[in-house]
């Protein structure tokens, strides 16, 4: 087709129309997935709670982003095995496409989290819940801050629904030389732990004398540990004792 020099409104408009159908031609193909790269990816873990597992207590945005900015312990020790998913709420939408979760010491749940979190598990999930009825790791922060961690478990709700109450064992005295229980051949540090005690009609497991529990619920499973110590920071000595603490908290619960 010849186009006249005096119709440039016509000359431009064909030329778009080349160039959009060029580009229609060279547009690649989504590329398709890799199943061998999927197969090697770490199993994605939901971690929600109150204590500073990203970071130390008190970091603040200057320190997360300064070079060379350490993370805490036990974030590298999870993202070892799992790629985290840090989690704010518990409903339906941030549990979907999750099959493990690991809450320590977390708020207190609302009556949406509690069902949304139910569901979830006897719907397959898996569950490490570090539950402690009064912690004894010491905060920068004041009682009443919001940063400050949950001293005291508030989760009534969710454990009485798995056949659980949880209570604190008031001979243990805050200050007094950690203990630990024996989960598998490998200590688990404690400090002031609580006890479980089951309710009739319950399917869990009490183990070391209820400080550790684990439940078949539907079909998912929840391992709970009434104590929070293993997470708490440390000599190198106690630090490389948690860090084989943990490992075997969280084989023990998710495999």
């Amino acid at each position: 087709m010849r186009v006249s020099p005096r119709a440039p409104g016509l000359k431009w408009l064909l030329l778009l129309a080349a160039l959009a159908a060029t580009a229609c031609r060279a547009a690649p193909e989504p590329a398709a997935p890799d199943p061998a790269r999927a197969a090697s990816a770490p199993p994605p873990l939901g971690v929600m709670g109150t204590l500073p597992l990203y970071w130390p207590e008190g970091a603040g945005f200057g320190d997360v982003l300064a070079p060379g900015a350490t993370p805490g312990w036990v974030r590298t020790a999870l993202a070892r095995r799992h790629a985290l998913v840090p989690l704010d709420t518990l409903e339906p939408h941030a549990l979907a496409g999750l099959r493990f979760l690991l809450l320590a010491q977390p708020r207190a749940l609302d009556p949406a989290e509690n069902l949304a979190l139910d569901r979830w598990v006897r719907g397959g999930g898996r569950l490490l819940l570090f539950a402690d009825p009064m912690l004894t790791a010491p905060s920068r922060f004041p009682i009443g801050d919001r940063r400050r961690p949950q001293d005291v478990v508030l989760l009534s709700p969710i454990l009485r629904r798995w056949g659980l109450e949880l209570i604190f064992a008031e001979e243990a005295e805050v200050g007094s030389a950690a203990a630990s229980v024996d989960l598998e051949g490998v200590p688990i540090p404690i400090a002031a732990a609580g006890r479980f005690r089951g309710l009739p009609g319950g399917t869990c497991v009490l183990k070391a004398d209820g400080t550790l529990v684990k439940c078949p619920i539907g079909r998912g499973r929840v391992t709970i540990l009434a104590d929070a110590a293993v997470l708490e920071d440390g000599g190198q000595a106690a630090m490389a004792a948690r860090n084989r603490a943990l490992e075997a908290l969280v084989e023990h619960a998710f495999n």
